[in-house]
């Protein structure tokens, strides 16, 4: 079994977490422990790639050219922004390659934050790493990170259904712009709990799985919406049995951010993805896929409740 969507670093200056850029002794180590003792045993590390610093040549201000926000919207992006930005894509990729030389099972990974137009620069930027695979995610709106406290706000000023429908639009052009191997929680704008009408679903969800479909990309299942206000695997239900439907394949991710996330939740990952009836789900190895059969249940501890003093990511 596997996690492939795994984090160094928490969004918050959480206890036990080690300041930004820096990785102790003994630190991949623990993740690898933990999954371990929850019957995983192979890790994905998946920074994001805006939060290094060599991002910024790419990336640059994104937000300030979204006129349609409110300034206390586009303020909040920008310290955001500011005080994340703070890793080192090399050392990243160094300290994980590392590991493996040790022998540790741990794959060496990134989270592409999907920003329009910046594809290529972006693909220039990381082509130089020896990757084991790319995970793609949309965060943000233009100027605005539905992500963050500031969303409620923002889903009031916007509209729910509005918002979908642009978030699912930027997913669309991701899924479609071969860029990543696998779209990680792709329906992460439920995370802070705003739904449009039920009946509104199919149709925001059916251009992605066309999309994912005609690309060859796969998609995560993710234990990380259970720990959300959305309460719910990402991606939902009916959305992972269009992809299945769509012969999309999967991985399987937990977005922790800190040691002890590790693979927390992978019992009820398996269980969804058989539940809308996959039995295999794919590792990969420099870009290469490999299929692998999905257990019936998962060995090892069950999870406990979980604790939300772990985790403080905003996938």
């Amino acid at each position: 079994m596997s996690d492939y969507h795994l984090h160094l670093h928490p969004h918050a200056d959480l206890p036990g977490a080690p300041p930004p850029g820096v990785y102790p002794d003994g630190y991949i180590d623990r993740y690898v422990e933990v999954a371990a003792a929850r019957g995983v045993a192979e890790l994905g590390f998946t920074e994001h790639l805006y939060r290094c610093v060599e991002s910024e040549a790419v990336f640059g201000n994104w937000w300030e050219s979204d006129r349609s926000l409110p300034a206390q919207v586009l303020s909040e992006m920008e310290r955001v922004v500011r005080a994340e930005r703070n890793l080192s894509l090399e050392r990243y990729v160094e300290v994980v390659l590392e590991a493996k030389a040790r022998g540790l099972p741990v794959k060496l990974g990134l989270e592409v934050d999907f920003e329009p137009g910046t594809e290529q620069a972006v693909l220039d930027l990381i082509a130089p790493y020896p990757w084991d695979f790319l995970v793609g995610s949309v965060h943000w709106i233009g100027g605005w990170d539905f992500t963050r406290p500031q969303g409620p706000t923002e889903f009031a000023r916007r509209g729910v259904e509005r918002a979908w429908r642009e978030y699912f639009g930027l997913e669309t052009e991701l899924a479609a712009a071969h860029m990543v191997d696998v779209l990680a929680h792709a329906d992460v704008i439920k995370k802070a709990g705003y739904r449009p009408p039920a009946g509104l679903l199919a149709d925001l969800y059916a251009p992605v799985v066309a999309a994912a479909a005609a690309s060859g990309v796969a998609v995560e299942v993710s234990s990380a919406g259970l720990r959300r206000e959305s309460k719910e695997i990402f991606p939902a239900p009916s959305f992972l049995a269009m992809f299945r439907g769509a012969g999309v394949p999967i991985t399987l991710a937990s977005d922790g951010h800190m040691a002890e996330d590790a693979a927390w939740g992978h019992d009820l990952v398996v269980a969804a993805a058989r539940a809308c009836g996959y039995d295999t789900y794919l590792r990969f190895d420099r870009r290469r896929a490999i299929v692998t059969a999905l257990p019936t249940a998962m060995a090892g501890a069950a999870d406990g409740p979980f604790d939300p003093g772990l985790d403080q990511s905003l996938a």
